[in-house]
Formats: structure tokens, C-alpha cells, sequence
């Protein structure tokens, strides 16, 4: 095994200089896509991202208040990590910072990170599989509560199904809270995924798709017999007629109140617990 070379360490405290343009424009989705890069905020962030062996390709920090010395050690502690493995420092101040992040205040610490999907060939139908499947979601918030559930109950990841927003968006990362370096993504257009599904389905896979004109309680569904794939529609259409046909049994969350419907969110991380509520049984 070849050892890296260290990264370089940089001072920078002008907006304008060419590195710190280079990053404010990941932002935009379409540089995000070219440089196969995403900015990350936060120590917390920059820290999963090294845990979960992300590749961190510039670290730029500020220097805390000389009053917190914990949290000195710990910027110092993930940039030198970083460093070791590759990774540039950039030592920057909070007008920087903040004209990285469209923050006022921003925190001490912003990475850039290079990006990685699973492919929908990873997706397999094993024993214990939870995918949850999301149709043309919109809203970066949305997105990252859901790969955040995901990851607090187990699932086995997320897959994007169409015209969705980018899972590497600040929003979405921030939305995450560090649950986007342990939870895989993959993307697939609809044909991809109607074939996937064919195939999944053959296997003795489920697909339980959410709709508002199902006739079964999404409690009532036993989701320990096979693997399984959740599958929920957009924010404001649902589930179209072409991703219905390709579900196996369709599921309502039943509601009691005067809501007449639930945030994507909200609606996925109830099917993600009471799936994996089924299949693994109460926790000792």
C-alpha cells in the first residue's frame, strides 16, 4: 500500500482569492456534478465524513475563541486526520467562512468532500434488506430528515427514484446531520427502477408502495417475511400510476386527527420504524 502524501496547509482571508470561489461554487449543483465534490459544515461533519471513509479534499477552519480549548483540540485533532490522509488546510477567517456557507455565523470548520453513490446493482434482496425508494423528492430538508431515519432505524438505504434534489446540496447534507456517511444512496431513473423492481419482485422481494386509495393499515403489513423496499411518492402528486404497478401491496398510514396528510418525512420515517419494528422485533 502506497502512503498519501500530505496535504498542504494555506492561509486565506480574501473571497476573492481562486480557491475560495472554486468552493463557494459547489453550491450550484451543476459544479457539484463536475468536480464530483460537496461542501460539508460543522466539525461533527467533517468527523463522520472520516469515520465512515469519505475522502475529505480541503478542510478550511477558523481558530476558535482562545476560551475553548476543547473545541481547539478537536478542530486540530480532525485536521491533522485529514491532512494525513491527502486532505488541504486552509486556514480562513469568518468573512470566508461565511461567504462559503451564506451563513452569518458559520461555524469553525467547512470540508469539501468528494461524493459517492451506490449503484442500484448493490441493492440486493438479503434476509434482513430495508430500502427505502423516494419518487421525484424535492425538498433538500425533506431528503436529508429521511436519510437521517433511515439511519437511526436501520435501514439498509436509500434509493432516489427520478427527477430528485441533490442528496450533496448544503441543505440536504445539513439536514442529515452526519447520517449521509453511513447510509448508502443510490439513483435510478423510472425505467430503471421499474426493471430493478421486475427483478426484485421475482427474487421474493417486497416493494410496499404508500398511497392515499389503499384499503390496508401500514401496521397491519408483516414486513418480516421478505426483504422489503418502501417506496413513497412526491411531496405533492404521490405516487404515479407507472411506480404503483411496480409495487407488490399498496399501504395507508391510517390518521385519527383532522390532518388530511403528513410530511414526506414524517410519513417515511413512520413506514421505516414500523417496518423495522416487524422484522427485528421489540428491543431488550
Amino acid at each position: 500500500m502506497t502512503m498519501r502524501e500530505a496535504g498542504r496547509v494555506e492561509e486565506i482571508t480574501s473571497t476573492a482569492n481562486p480557491r475560495i470561489k472554486a468552493i463557494r461554487a459547489l453550491s450550484m449543483k451543476k459544479h457539484r456534478e463536475r468536480e464530483g465534490l460537496f461542501i460539508a459544515e460543522g466539525l461533527k461533519l467533517a468527523a463522520d465524513a472520516l469515520e465512515g471513509g469519505w475522502t475529505i479534499r480541503q478542510l478550511i477552519r477558523s481558530k476558535p475563541a482562545d476560551t475553548d480549548m476543547e473545541l481547539a483540540r478537536r478542530i486540530d485533532d480532525i485536521a491533522a486526520r485529514s491532512r494525513a490522509q491527502g486532505g488541504d488546510i486552509i486556514l480562513a477567517n469568518a468573512k470566508v467562512l461565511s461567504a462559503i456557507t451564506r451563513r452569518d455565523n458559520a461555524q469553525t470548520v467547512v470540508s469539501v468532500i468528494e461524493q459517492k453513490m451506490a449503484k442500484l446493482s448493490d441493492v440486493k434482496p438479503h434476509k434482513d434488506a430495508l430500502w427505502v425508494a423516494l419518487d421525484r423528492v424535492r425538498d433538500p430538508g425533506n431528503l436529508g430528515t429521511i436519510i437521517r431515519a433511515a439511519d437511526a432505524f436501520g435501514a439498509s438505504g436509500i434509493i432516489l427514484v427520478g427527477d430528485c434534489t441533490d442528496p450533496f446540496s448544503m441543505e440536504a447534507v445539513r439536514a442529515t446531520m452526519g447520517s449521509l456517511f453511513h447510509v448508502p444512496i443510490v439513483t435510478a431513473d423510472v425505467d430503471a427502477f421499474q426493471q430493478f423492481s421486475d427483478d426484485w419482485r421475482g427474487k421474493g422481494g417486497n416493494i410496499t408502495g404508500t398511497h392515499l386509495e389503499a384499503a390496508t393499515d401500514h401496521r397491519s403489513l408483516d414486513y418480516a417475511s421478505a426483504p422489503e423496499i418502501l417506496l413513497m411518492g412526491n411531496e405533492q402528486q404521490g405516487l404515479p400510476a407507472e411506480l404503483v404497478q411496480s409495487c407488490s401491496r399498496l399501504a395507508l398510514i391510517a390518521m385519527n386527527g383532522q390532518a388530511d396528510s403528513l410530511n414526506l418525512a414524517v410519513a417515511t420515517g413512520i413506514m421505516v420504524f414500523a417496518a423495522r419494528s416487524h422484522a427485528l422485533g421489540p428491543t431488550k
